[in-house]
């Protein structure tokens, strides 16, 4: 990147240095010219001394390049330090283009038109972000108040009373988690994390990961298809955690009763491998674009059932630790996710 800026840099050195030549032989060439003509015409000799050439030749250079820097340099600031106005007022949809034969003014314009789209793209992210994140905190809420309201009133069975106790239970461990998962989303994306690294066995993770989620894979008697190899992981465990469990999740969540999880991992050389696939409802080509994106949801009838930031914290996290994460899938027969991560 360095060597890439120095070569850039020499753009406007050498297209002065080419311009001080020229004015030097256009100098230079006057006064012969004009020595020439008054031999020629008048037959009398120029003879001016070498402060007064030099101060015809400053004069010219100086004309010459009060001019260039006027159409070069100056214009193109000038036009720069305008469109900077509009960013200031938050109008990231300004865009400069510019026809200057000096590299740096083109790569100036370049990165400034850099600048702004991914000023516009940060700022659409955090107004989808804000909206995403009123919307899913509005919905428990409104479940919470909602079923606090029904307790209020008088002669309910008891046995009402304990569902609506469960659901405010329910939602509020949903807010709980939904916030929960937001900071930590934050905290990765700044990297605010401390990259604490510990060996551990990764085969006992995802294992321990299954018997967490025991509860919700019991009650829809889903059978598991476990070959994992015996692999040792430098790594953050904790973050390492929830990968497993998000993805065990979410396999159980979109199987449907009696489905089939099969999960492998292995050590291929200098990576490591873990493969889960179900044979659940699957995801669309267009879905598959998103899912990774937080708040997206792809299928609609289970928006209760989580907030769209799962898939989004398994991403972020593999490519914190060097990793990666694919998807495969096909609408009614199932998914399969790939997580790929740098063995050492």
């Amino acid at each position: 990147m360095k060597k890439e800026r120095e070569k850039t840099g020499l753009g406007i050195i050498i297209y002065f240095t080419l311009i001080i030549i020229l004015v030097i032989m256009l100098t230079l060439g006057f006064a012969e010219l004009i020595t020439y003509i008054l031999n020629y015409y008048f037959h009398r000799a120029l003879n001016i001394p070498s402060t007064g050439w030099l101060m015809i030749f400053s004069v010219i250079l100086g004309l010459v390049f009060a001019r260039l820097a006027s159409s070069l340099i100056l214009s193109p600031v000038t036009r720069l330090g305008k469109a900077m106005e509009q960013v200031a007022r938050r109008d990231f949809s300004v865009r400069l283009e510019t026809k200057s034969v000096v590299t740096e003014v083109r790569d100036i314009y370049d990165n400034f038109n850099l600048m702004t789209s991914e000023l516009g793209t940060v700022e659409e992210l955090q107004t989808n972000f804000v909206s995403s994140v009123s919307h899913e905190f509005k919905t428990p809420i409104n479940a919470i108040e909602g079923y606090a309201m029904l307790l209020q009133e008088k002669n309910i069975p008891p046995e009402e009373q304990e569902e609506y106790v469960e659901k405010i239970l329910f939602n509020t461990k949903r807010l709980s988690e939904l916030v929960g998962n937001i900071l930590l989303l934050s905290k990765l994306e700044n990297q605010a994390i401390p990259a604490k690294t510990e060996s551990f066995r990764l085969d006992e993770q995802i294992r321990r990961a299954i018997l967490l989620l025991e509860s919700k894979w019991s009650a829809k008697d889903i059978s598991f298809d476990i070959d994992l190899e015996e692999t040792v992981y430098n790594g953050a465990e904790g973050l390492m955690l929830h990968i497993w469990v998000n993805l065990i999740d979410n396999a159980v969540k979109f199987s449907e009763k009696g489905g089939s999880i099969k999960m492998t991992l292995r050590r291929k050389k200098d990576t490591i491998v873990f493969v889960i696939e179900d044979n659940g409802c699957g995801i669309s080509e267009e879905d598959q674009k998103h899912i990774f994106n937080r708040f997206y949801q792809s299928d609609s009838s289970r928006k209760d059932e989580g907030s769209g930031l799962g898939l989004a914290l398994v991403k972020q996290i593999a490519e914190l630790c060097g990793g990666s994460i694919d998807v495969k899938s096909v609408l009614g027969k199932g998914s399969r996710f790939t997580v790929t991560l740098r063995a050492d």
